[in-house]
């Protein structure tokens, strides 16, 4: 088995999809609207063939985030290179995307940063075992 996509609800379903097609190299596929749930989807499609599902419910309220909670907590986006890791994070904290855990090597071997999306996801962009 393997993971078919994950999904995200946000109030801006455009924002959040030109940042992942910015900054990931998301390719957008087209808007679906359901008119009868108020709802609008659109899936983005990354090079490894994973998926992100975007979803958008005009009823949507807000989330009340804490650091650490129980459920869902991060995506990954793997870079080729510790240098890609760094260079992507700096062009992003100079674009005023919070960076909340600069580059850093971790316990397990990994070479990362975490970033936060414009609704306030936790993403690592992340190189393996390096």
């Amino acid at each position: 088995m393997k993971i078919a996509h994950v999904a995200i609800y946000t109030r801006d379903l455009k924002r959040l999809c030109e940042f992942y097609c910015r900054w990931f190299g998301g390719k957008a596929g087209s808007e679906c609207d359901n008119a009868a749930k108020s709802a609008s989807t659109c899936f983005l499609r990354f090079g490894s063939g994973a998926e992100l599902e975007l979803m958008n419910r005009q009823e949507l309220g807000e989330t009340v985030r804490r650091e650490f909670a129980a459920g869902f907590t991060h995506l990954a986006f793997e870079a080729e290179t510790k240098r890609e890791v760094e260079t992507l994070t700096a062009q992003m904290r100079e674009s005023g995307v919070p960076v909340i855990n600069a580059p850093r090597e971790t316990e397990d071997g990994r070479f990362e940063s975490c970033i936060l999306d414009p609704d306030g996801n936790r993403v690592e962009i992340v190189a393996q075992r390096v």
